[in-house]
């Protein structure tokens, strides 16, 4: 009697060191390996790495060292990040299962979170380029008013060059969701391209719209 091969059965089995890698060239191989296994491992850590990516995001764009010293910029974003930061894809990935489902999404949001916490990798090494970033700049990197231009030359090109690879890496990690949207959801690139789209439509921007309606109250 012929046996019946399961999906999980039929994905070829990687190691870490193959998921790291691959999915940077063969993201639909990875994906489908992690949501065949269910694979888990390292996701919670990935989560509190971009959570430390956002909040650094986060204190550049509301200039927080305006009104805190360096040493308090980096503990609110690494500490505030890592503890909060992540929070915000837990949300995100229920929301992204939830409104999936309207346009034939099969995926429940633990599938989902697993995307994008691997998806987040490329985003996530944008943190290695922090560090020159601050080294040379300081606390100027997080004002409104801060001197960004006052280094050297070659200080100049090594900050403008991490910028634009950090540019680069958000993009392939955007690249790498959609992708991994696309395979848990079993859909097109277009429909998870959607699929992304229609949470912040329906739930994220009318909030954010009534919030900040009521503060110019």
């Amino acid at each position: 009697m012929q046996q019946t091969t399961t999906p999980q059965e039929s994905v070829e089995n990687l190691t870490d060191r193959e998921i790291f890698t691959r999915i940077w060239v063969f993201p639909r191989e990875v994906f489908k390996y992690i949501e065949a296994k269910k694979y888990d491992e390292h996701v919670y850590v990935l989560l509190i790495l971009a959570g430390i990516v956002r909040g650094f995001d986060r204190a550049i764009e509301k200039d927080l060292g305006d009104n805190l010293s360096l040493g308090a910029v980096l503990g609110f974003s690494i500490v505030g990040g890592a503890l909060l930061g992540w929070v915000s894809y837990y949300i995100y990935a229920s929301l992204l299962s939830y409104t999936g489902k309207w346009i034939g999404g099969r995926a429940d949001s633990k599938g989902i979170l697993r995307v994008l916490a691997y998806g987040s990798l490329p985003m996530i090494l944008t943190l290695v380029f922090l560090v020159p970033q601050v080294g040379i700049y300081g606390i100027a990197l997080f004002q409104a008013d801060g001197d960004i231009t006052s280094g050297g030359m070659l200080e100049n090109i090594a900050f403008w060059g991490s910028v634009l690879l950090e540019t680069v890496l958000v993009i392939w990690s955007l690249v790498l969701i959609i992708i991994g949207i696309s395979e848990v959801q079993q859909s097109s690139i277009a429909t998870a391209i959607l699929n992304l789209l229609l949470p912040i439509v329906i739930f994220i921007l009318p909030i954010l719209l009534i919030a900040g309606l009521f503060s110019v109250l």
